[in-house]
């Protein structure tokens, strides 16, 4: 059976829902098509939690089809409530303005473009919300929504039962949205929008009005919400966000959140997040060790964002830490001057340099429970401290909390 973009879609594990499956696959099977995927730009860059969506789109390529990113330089100034507690924090234009060049560099890694009938549509959806008058907009797309319909949308109904407030602004969001895909519609011949679970009352809003207004037909395909085994949210870590960025996060962190993944949820990254062959996948899984894997994982993922030197880089810098017990190359750095030292610096301070911790309360607990090491010998004495000859011989230390992280503090 010839394989197509949903076949695959469906054996990697982002299927989730489709608002009408035979006729997409139907659709998709004739001809080639155009969908998008709508990114808030809240942040410089987006971090792992986005990444599933981002292989939606490579996969969109691969099998023929054009990808259209939606940069929502408009709705992020007002913010999806969307698996929101509270109301987002609103930001200025220009800074949102500033976050969406730097995401556009994201795709550019992950995302072709020499081919011009596949190559990624960057649109940002302020060039037609901005112009919008409220009152028209009022008479020909709020007609089409009822608040019926609205409240019994889960970004709606959750906030509402757990009696937290949800703003005027954040309840028109999904109106907003609808009038993307309405847009895209129009301007681009868009036909599927693709988002995560939690977009699916967004993206019905969207498909049901270019048929009201338009009488055309549009689709809708959601991905799953991606929870790790533990139950922990995908791409949040207690040392913050996994960023796509790598101004905001080393390769070597990239490549160590990776070869950190639980036992349970290896071979389920391997299909959603590289271009392994998912036979070969099926066939790794029972023949090789466990540990293999990880690092398989963590190449995989780091050479497509990163570059095959960095990923081989950071596997052997996370060899020489872990095995070797030596100072490997890639690791986290902080650098201090030599007149930081020249009285000596406490173990509290040093620490809270290379932010292992964020307290010397919390620096306190660690060398109580023996899980603070300089140099991998255990700190004890919570008074020490560390001079110029403390140093090794290239002027560096290796600060590690736990087995799982490190830091280079160096003299310059």
């Amino acid at each position: 059976m010839q394989e197509t973009f949903l076949s695959e879609f469906q054996k990697r594990g982002y299927f989730n829902q489709c608002t009408d499956q035979s006729a997409l696959s139907e659709l998709m099977l004739k001809s080639k098509i155009k969908a998008y995927i709508g990114f808030d730009c809240t942040a410089p860059s987006l971090h792992v939690g986005s990444l599933m969506q981002i292989m939606c789109l490579r996969l969109l390529q691969k099998y023929g089809h054009q990808p259209i990113v939606l940069l929502g330089g408009g709705t992020t100034l007002i913010g999806d409530p969307s698996g929101k507690e509270e109301t987002r924090k609103i930001l200025d234009k220009r800074e949102i303005d500033k976050n969406i060049k730097s995401i556009e560099n994201v795709f550019k890694i992950f995302l072709k473009s020499k081919n011009p009938k596949t190559k990624p549509v960057f649109v940002n959806n302020y060039s037609w919300l901005s112009k919008l008058n409220y009152i028209n907009f009022l008479r020909e797309i709020g007609k089409h929504f009822t608040i019926n319909k609205m409240l019994t949308f889960d970004s709606v109904k959750l906030r509402l039962e757990r009696e937290q407030s949800l703003s005027y602004m954040e309840f028109n969001y999904m109106m907003l949205q609808a009038y993307d895909f309405y847009e895209l519609n129009k301007r681009h011949k868009c036909i599927l929008q693709i988002g995560g679970s939690d977009q699916w009352g967004n993206i019905v809003n969207g498909t049901d009005l270019i048929k009201r207004k338009d009488k055309k037909l549009a689709y809708g395909l959601t991905t799953p919400l991606i929870t790790l085994s533990s139950g922990a949210k995908m791409g949040k870590t207690e040392k913050g966000a996994i960023w796509l960025n790598k101004k905001m996060l080393s390769p070597y962190d990239y490549w160590q959140f990776w070869r950190n993944t639980g036992d349970k949820d290896v071979i389920n990254f391997l299909k959603l997040f590289t271009d392994l062959e998912i036979e070969k996948i099926d066939n790794l899984k029972n023949k090789q060790d466990i540990n293999e894997l990880k690092i398989l994982l963590a190449n995989e993922t780091t050479t497509m964002l990163h570059g095959s030197k960095s990923a081989k880089d950071s596997e052997s810098t996370a060899k020489k830490t872990f095995k070797d017990r030596s100072i490997g190359k890639d690791l986290p750095t902080i650098k201090i001057k030599k007149n930081q030292i020249n009285n000596g610096i406490n173990i509290l301070d040093l620490v809270l340099l290379t932010k292992l911790g964020n307290s010397k309360g919390e620096v306190r607990r660690m060398i109580k429970n023996n899980g603070l090491k300089i140099n991998n010998e255990t700190i004890s004495d919570e008074n020490k401290i560390f001079y110029e000859d403390s140093f090794n011989q290239n002027n560096g230390m290796k600060v590690s909390h736990g087995k799982k992280q490190h830091v280079i503090v160096k003299i310059i």
